[in-house]
């Protein structure tokens, strides 16, 4: 049973749309968000700008936030106290790049030590001030791509050049900052 299709809006037999289209009444996110005048729409429109705009920035921000945690992470320094281990204080003193300190321990006494920087590593170890963050800013910012998504999957003309004006406004506000290491 094929559905009755109107000139406006092309669809198939499922009801859903196949090319883009032109109309100012088209249900973004549920049926209750369907614009019903032209201001509705150009509200709609800014809206997902705004939101394609945020994409954006959450994806500088991602990069910038990532360049900070692994910066930390290369200049976190360890302390060996070398007392009672000769075999440690051995591998310690070989280590040109260790700087010798003396460290007056919470007991008040004067120990050698050496500081001593981490090998680089390939993956940081897990830490839930690092991870955490980590998890919930992907996760927001999958969500907003989803949701730039389904308003590009509707098909509507109008939706798709507002994401597309979004993306580029935000690459221009905030692109440098997503990979400054590169220009």
């Amino acid at each position: 049973m094929s559905m009755p299709t109107s000139r406006s809006m092309p669809m198939s037999s499922t009801g859903m749309n196949m090319i883009f289209y032109s109309s100012t009444s088209t249900p973004l996110y549920s049926s209750t968000w369907t614009p019903t005048s032209t201001g509705a729409y150009a509200g709609t429109c800014i809206l997902l700008i705004l939101l394609a705009i945020s994409h954006r920035a959450l994806g500088a921000f991602a990069y910038v936030t990532e360049k900070r945690w692994a910066d930390r992470e290369r200049q976190r320094r360890y302390v060996v106290v070398q007392s009672g281990r000769p075999s440690a204080a051995e591998e310690v003193d070989s280590d040109e790049s260790a700087k010798r300190m003396v460290l007056v321990s919470e007991r008040g006494v004067e120990e050698r030590v050496k500081v001593v920087k981490r090998e680089k590593r390939a993956v940081m170890p897990w830490r839930l001030s690092v991870d955490g963050p980590r998890a919930v800013l992907r996760t927001v910012s999958s969500g907003v791509g989803y949701l730039l998504m389904l308003a590009v999957m509707t098909l509507n003309v109008g939706y798709f050049l507002s994401v597309l004006a979004g993306i580029f406004v935000g690459e221009i506000l905030v692109g440098r900052y997503a990979h400054a290491d590169e220009h």
